[in-house]
């Protein structure tokens, strides 16, 4: 049953530290594996049950039964009840001043892409465009505030990072665009073109213009596969128009659609689409090993620097 994980990570000025939600979104199937798995939105768990080996005899103590507790299950849920659980507190908060990200995890052919950016009905648009609308819409609302939005847009494609956004096509971009920790901006990304949007359809434009220059490729599992992470980033500036003081608030949304991750024995990945596959599983390995890290107590060291991906986010 391919299912997808929303990791949504946000600050709050109430909880003054970070918050971080797991989200299981289930894809509607017509036959679903209701002896193999028990899914209780209830109490926010997944049961996975496999049957023993009949050949390893009477006395088995092999495991069969697994419980996964997360924060929500989303189970045949519709794209609005996704973006109104994983987003909608996070798009207050970044409006507050503080940076949030969404990732959005699972298997390849899981339906990641679909969640973040949609289908081609305007009513199963996705994620991404749905956080444009209702951020220019608390735009609109805040007549006190000036409030300007810039894009960026990034593919990490085997571990090299291209500008999806620059007027340069990502084909004749040499990927080698790196990193920089700067002690007053934080990290950032040298030479990323950071595109003005005035309005919700110029941010819109971008969305679209960015998704048409990704590396998409076919395989067993799925006929358009996503060959890279794309990070897709609402940079927030925030000032008042009735204080006369100069403070400006800087905030950013993260909204990422990760490649699907791979066992190449289903897939039948070969040349080019298997060495994206092994890119694509390691940097995911690099994820799992920096949350690992980040939940740890006492953890001095975590291990940001191991990939693109994570040095970014």
């Amino acid at each position: 049953k391919p299912q997808e994980k929303f990791s949504v990570t946000s600050q709050t000025a109430k909880m003054g530290k970070q918050a971080v939600k797991v989200v299981i979104r289930t894809r509607p199937t017509a036959s679903f594996a209701s002896r193999n798995i028990e899914i209780d939105e209830a109490a926010g768990t997944v049961g996975v049950k496999v049957a023993k080996h009949v050949e390893k005899g009477v006395v088995n103590n092999q495991q069969d039964s697994w419980k996964f507790s997360f924060d929500k299950i989303l189970h045949n849920a519709t794209q609005e009840n996704v973006f109104e659980y994983c987003t909608r507190d996070i798009i207050n908060s970044v409006m507050e001043g503080y940076n949030g990200t969404l990732m959005c995890y699972g298997q390849t052919g899981a339906g990641k892409t679909f969640s973040m950016c949609g289908g081609n009905n305007y009513k199963f648009r996705g994620i991404i465009p749905r956080t444009i609308s209702n951020l220019y819409q608390f735009v609109q609302s805040k007549l006190d505030q000036a409030i300007t939005i810039r894009i960026s847009f990034v593919e990490i494609y085997n571990e090299l990072m291209f500008d999806l956004l620059s007027t340069v096509p990502a084909s004749e971009q040499t990927g080698e665009i790196t990193i920089q920790d700067d002690p007053v901006t934080g990290i950032h990304v040298k030479g990323l073109s950071l595109n003005l949007a005035n309005t919700e359809e110029e941010a819109l434009n971008l969305l679209f213009e960015g998704e048409t220059n990704r590396t998409v490729a076919e395989h067993q599992l799925n006929k358009g596969s996503s060959r890279s992470h794309c990070v897709f980033t609402l940079h927030v500036e925030c000032r008042s128009r009735v204080e006369s003081s100069e403070k400006v608030v800087h905030s950013k949304l993260n909204l990422v659609d990760l490649a699907g991750s791979e066992r190449t024995k289903k897939t039948g990945s070969s040349g080019t689409t298997l060495r994206e596959a092994t890119y694509i599983n390691k940097s995911l390995t690099f994820l799992e090993q920096v949350v690992v890290a980040l939940c740890e107590k006492g953890r001095e060291h975590i291990p940001y620097r191991q990939s693109k991906l994570t040095y970014l986010l």
